[in-house]
């Protein structure tokens, strides 16, 4: 009995928050409450629902290690059609415990501001970032590192995204909350920006790149 109300709450949790992220109210359909006019998120509301999508990375991760498989081969091989899946399950992959570890924190963070405040059209953002910056991987990208084949895998693409979009938007958006927003996203991420410099090593930086243009694109088109 515990353990379906465990099952049953989790599910509602999770509901709720998919809900809140495509900016769907939660009350049932049949409702007569008057719609009211969209307001940005309570603080509690972005850190819900950031958590609920880091956590999917845990998911994945702790289903390779409970399982005893490997989901690189997922990832993005450049300019080859089964590659192409890697535009989709690159940024859900990582190749360790500790690159997701890595990973986490900023993406939570970052996720938070932009589910915070609704003018930076959060669904879409994130959706545009992760498609187009996996494209542009699977084009751009290395397909060989030491005569190995490389696999472009990691939430990266995606915090790169998410950093140059928070930059761009909030200097567009006039907005001070937005400003501001820019200012402490510069202030504490702006170094990671040497991880687009051309490289030799395993690092993405093709990855890296793709997600901070598209990131860019993304803010100018939303807010001209």
């Amino acid at each position: 009995m515990d353990s379906a109300f465990r099952v049953t709450t989790f599910s509602k949790n999770f509901r709720q928050a998919v809900l809140i992220l495509f900016n769907r109210s939660v009350e049932p359909h049949n409702s007569r409450v008057p719609r009211r006019t969209a307001r940005n998120r309570s603080l509690l509301d972005a850190m819900q629902i950031s958590f609920w999508l880091v956590g999917i990375l845990f998911a994945v991760k702790a289903a390779e290690i409970v399982l005893r498989v490997r989901l690189d081969p997922y990832g993005i091989l450049p300019r080859d059609t089964y590659g192409l899946l890697g535009i989709i399950f690159s940024p859900l992959l990582h190749g360790s415990t500790a690159h997701l570890i890595a990973n986490a924190t900023p993406l939570f963070v970052l996720l938070t501001i932009l589910l915070w405040d609704r003018n930076y059209k959060p669904g879409s953002t994130i959706a545009t970032i992760w498609l187009v910056s996996g494209l542009g991987t699977w084009l751009l990208g290395r397909r060989e590192f030491q005569g190995e084949p490389t696999v472009h895998i990691g939430a990266s693409s995606l915090i790169y995204g998410l950093v140059a979009y928070l930059i761009v938007a909030g200097f567009r958006m006039e907005s001070w909350r937005a400003i501001f927003m820019a200012i402490g996203v510069f202030v504490f991420y702006g170094g990671i920006f040497y991880g687009v410099i051309p490289r030799d090593g395993l690092v993405s930086w093709e990855g890296h790149l793709c997600g901070a243009l598209t990131g860019a694109w993304v803010a100018v088109r939303q807010h001209r």
